[in-house]
């Protein structure tokens, strides 16, 4: 099992927390995804993925068909997709993920909880070279699946990592494989569970018990604002 995995199994973000402010965010996300991709699921893998990830979060199947039939009609706004990238307190580097119809809102948004918790917004490109960017699978596990032979089938469409535990699997690769990856455990015909994208930090920093809860306090800003889709950090 390699670093990404090991990383998954402890982030503590609680992503999923509220299930109102849930259902929002993945309702942008589908509204980005029809707009890259139409709206046919089948033809649109990161849809597809999506609608997977909104039944892991018990998205009711009525609210996934009216956001696509929304994007699909253009009554969402005018939705951009923008990345943020600081630091918070004690050099914590952030990556913020975002979708808004009203980028000057978010970013002055993304602005203030850094600057009230000490930390600073930074630049374009200031700080993701610190993370990697992986697509991420989690897959019901297989009772006959060979995990040394499935890795290197793995290998060949582009995983660079893999972790098996005792009801699935988790399967990471590059960004850009993402496509590659999905196609061949569809094609394997295995049930996803879900599909997504994440930052790895490339290293961690420890911190303090305390530190920690002042940490989790700026995490917790971003996690409630409706326009923050995703927040990647590199605490321990």
């Amino acid at each position: 099992m390699g670093r990404a995995f090991e990383f998954r199994k402890g982030r503590k973000l609680k992503r999923w927390g509220q299930m109102a402010k849930t259902f929002t965010k993945i309702g942008k996300q589908i509204a980005m995804a029809v707009k890259s991709g139409g709206p046919d699921p089948d033809n649109n893998s990161r849809l597809r993925a999506i609608i997977q990830n909104s039944k892991d979060a018990n998205m009711p199947k009525d609210n996934v068909d009216r956001a696509i039939k929304k994007a699909s009609a253009k009554d969402d706004g005018d939705l951009k997709e923008m990345v943020y990238e600081g630091y918070g307190p004690y050099g914590i580097a952030f990556v913020i993920e975002c979708v808004t119809d009203n980028p000057t809102r978010t970013v002055a948004s993304v602005r203030s909880y850094f600057t009230r918790s000490g930390g600073t917004l930074g630049t374009t490109g200031s700080n993701a070279f610190l993370f990697d960017h992986k697509c991420i699978f989690r897959v019901r596990k297989q009772a006959d699946i060979d995990p040394e032979e499935l890795e290197l089938e793995l290998i060949d469409v582009g995983s660079d990592d893999m972790g098996v535990d005792e009801e699935e699997i988790v399967i990471y690769g590059p960004f850009e494989a993402f496509g590659s990856i999905q196609k061949f455990i569809e094609e394997k015909k295995w049930n996803i569970l879900s599909a997504d994208f994440e930052r790895i930090p490339v290293e961690t920093k420890q911190l303090t018990e305390e530190q920690e809860q002042e940490l989790e306090k700026l995490i917790g800003k971003f996690e409630e604002d409706d326009d923050v889709v995703n927040t990647f950090h590199n605490m321990r």
